[in-house]
């Protein structure tokens, strides 16, 4: 259980932050990045809410659950793997999530056309903060890949992040499909 007395500590003025293993590290660590952008993902992804919850109901309540899974995607982050026995049982993501994630875009996407060409990040504002919020999880995405190739990451978070930048994407042309439609790119348009 977390719980919070007091929220400045000062013992990150140095620089450094602690990891759920208590580790300290620089705060540009890329383990430290990866899960700071999760956070700002799921930041994001409370703007899109703001008009979702009336636009999109059913969007809406899918990103409450993902956002609640964002804060699972970091504790995981933050927790490496260890052969230190700790106190608690680290919180990892679960392939049960991805599977979720899944059959949300399926169904989100049973309702659209396929796509003939690109997407450009636009149409009802709602769209737009989804695409934005998709380009924020596909940083986050990177830099858990990044991390990946020098520490332990989980299969299943990875593969959360995958889908999740897929999500957004798909939820924005359903929000668009319920609107004006998608803004579509014209290859050379504009030469």
């Amino acid at each position: 259980m977390v719980v919070l007395n007091k929220i400045y500590t000062r013992t990150g003025d140095a620089g450094t932050t602690g990891l759920g293993t208590g580790e300290r590290r620089i705060k540009f660590d890329t383990r430290v990045e990866a899960y700071g952008t999760v956070d700002e993902a799921n930041s994001t992804i409370g703007l899109v809410r703001l008009s979702a919850r009336t636009e999109l109901p059913m969007v809406d309540e899918m990103l409450g659950r993902i956002q609640n899974d964002l804060f699972d995607l970091g504790a995981d982050l933050c927790t490496p793997p260890t052969d230190k026995p700790l106190e608690y049982e680290p919180l990892r993501i679960v392939a049960a999530q991805v599977t979720r994630l899944e059959n949300e875009i399926d169904l989100l996407n049973s309702e659209l056309a396929p796509l003939r060409t690109f997407v450009l990040p636009g149409g009802t504002p709602t769209a737009a903060a989804l695409h934005m919020a998709r380009t924020v999880i596909r940083r986050a995405e990177r830099l858990m890949i990044e991390l990946a190739q020098k520490e332990p990451v989980g299969e299943a978070a990875l593969q959360y992040a995958n889908r999740l930048s897929d999500f957004l994407f798909v939820a924005a042309r359903y929000a668009n499909h319920k609107s004006d439609g998608d803004v579509l790119w014209v290859p050379g348009q504009f030469r």
